[in-house]
C-alpha cells in the first residue's frame, strides 16, 4: 500500500495526455468529424489537460488513405485547420509513429514549422535500436519525445534492462510503461515501474504508463503507477480506445488533487459525443472476450474479431484461447 502523502496530494510534476483521437481511432478507422475534434481540444483546456494526442504519423506509402480517416496520418495542415493557425495552443500537441509504420524523415517536420510539440515513438522491445533512431530525429528537429515499449508484459526481464539502457543513453525524455493486452496486476505494475524507475533515475528520464482495461484494471494500474512515482499518465474520454479501452479520463482526473484538472469538462464532452458514438455502433469498453485475452495475457486482435462476428459463446472463445497457448 502506498503512503497516504503519495496518493492524496499532488506533484506538480504530473502530466496527463489525452489519447482519445489516437487509441480512440482505432475504433472507428480514425474517422472523426471535425467538430468532435474541436470540442475534444476544447474541453481539454477548459480540463487542464497538458497533452493532447491528434492520432499517428502513419506511413502513406503502407496504409490506404482512402481507408482511413486522416487522424490515422495526422498531417499538419489538418491539424492547423482543425485547430486553428491563429489560436493561442493552450494544450500541447503530440502525434505517435510506430517504428516500422511511419516515413518519420519527411512526414515529420520541424518543430518550428509544425503544430506538434511532442512525438511519442512506438515500439516493441525488439525494436529499440530502430526506435532511437528515430526518437534522435525527432530531437535533432525540435520535439519533446517519448518512447513507448508495447506489450511490455510479453518481454523478458533482461531484454527490458537492456532496452532501458539503451534508451537511456538516448535523448528521449519521457519511458513509457505500455500494458498493451491488460494483462498486468497493480502489484506487477509496481514491480515494473520500480525497474523502469532504477533506469529513470540513473539517466534522470521521467516515466510514463499506458494501461488497457481488458481486466478492468487500467485505472487501478494508472493509480498503482502515480503512487510509484510515474509522472506521465495517458488518459481516454470514457475509456475510448482499441477494444477493451484505456484508463478513463473522468476517472484519472478525479483522482488527481491537482486543482488545474476538472472532471465537468470531460463529463460534458462524453454527454455530447461519446455517447453518440456508442449509439452510433461504434464498439469499445470491457467485455468478456477482452478479459479472456487478458487472462491469457494475449493480443486482444482474436477478441475484436469475436466483437465484429457479434458471437457471445464465451467459454468457446476461451476454449479456443487455451488451445492456442
Amino acid at each position: 500500500m502506498k503512503e497516504i502523502s503519495s496518493l492524496l496530494g499532488y506533484r506538480d510534476s504530473i502530466r496527463v495526455v489525452d489519447a482519445t483521437l489516437r487509441d480512440g481511432g482505432l475504433c472507428n478507422d480514425f474517422y472523426f468529424t471535425d467538430s468532435f475534434v474541436k470540442d475534444l481540444y476544447q474541453a481539454n483546456i477548459d480540463a487542464g489537460v497538458d497533452y493532447m494526442e491528434v492520432g499517428y504519423k502513419a506511413s502513406k506509402k503502407m496504409f490506404d488513405v482512402k481507408k482511413f480517416g486522416k487522424w490515422k496520418f495526422a498531417d499538419d495542415d489538418d491539424i492547423l485547420k482543425v485547430i486553428g493557425e491563429n489560436s493561442e495552443k493552450k494544450v500541447k500537441l503530440a502525434a505517435m509513429a510506430d517504428v516500422g509504420r511511419c516515413d518519420f524523415k519527411e512526414d515529420i517536420h520541424d518543430r518550428a514549422n509544425s503544430p506538434l510539440d511532442l512525438i511519442r515513438v512506438a515500439c516493441y522491445v525488439h525494436q529499440i535500436a530502430g526506435a532511437i533512431e528515430m526518437i534522435e530525429d525527432a530531437k535533432k528537429k525540435g520535439y519533446e519525445v517519448t518512447c513507448n515499449i508495447m506489450a511490455i508484459s510479453t518481454a523478458q526481464e533482461g531484454d527490458i534492462r537492456v532496452a532501458l539502457d539503451m534508451l537511456g543513453h538516448s535523448p528521449v525524455d519521457t519511458i513509457y510503461i505500455v500494458d498493451s493486452f491488460g494483462s498486468v496486476y497493480p502489484e506487477q505494475m509496481q514491480r515494473i515501474a520500480y525497474l523502469y524507475k532504477e533506469y529513470a533515475d540513473k539517466y534522470q528520464k521521467k516515466l510514463g504508463i499506458h494501461a488497457h482495461n481488458n481486466q478492468q484494471l487500467a485505472f487501478a494500474n494508472t493509480i498503482e503507477a502515480v503512487g510509484d512515482g510515474v509522472d506521465w499518465l495517458d488518459g481516454t474520454y470514457n475509456g475510448m480506445g482499441r477494444g477493451a479501452g484505456n484508463c478513463s479520463m473522468e476517472n484519472l482526473l478525479g483522482f488527481l488533487h491537482n486543482p488545474k484538472y476538472h472532471v465537468y469538462p470531460v463529463l460534458k464532452f462524453i454527454e455530447k459525443h461519446m455517447l453518440k458514438l456508442k449509439k452510433d455502433g461504434i464498439m469499445w469498453g470491457y467485455d468478456l472476450q477482452y478479459l479472456v485475452t487478458g487472462l491469457l495475457n494475449q493480443h486482444p486482435r482474436t477478441a475484436i474479431a469475436f466483437t465484429n462476428d457479434k458471437r457471445e459463446d464465451y467459454a468457446e472463445f476461451y476454449n479456443e484461447m487455451i488451445a492456442q497457448e
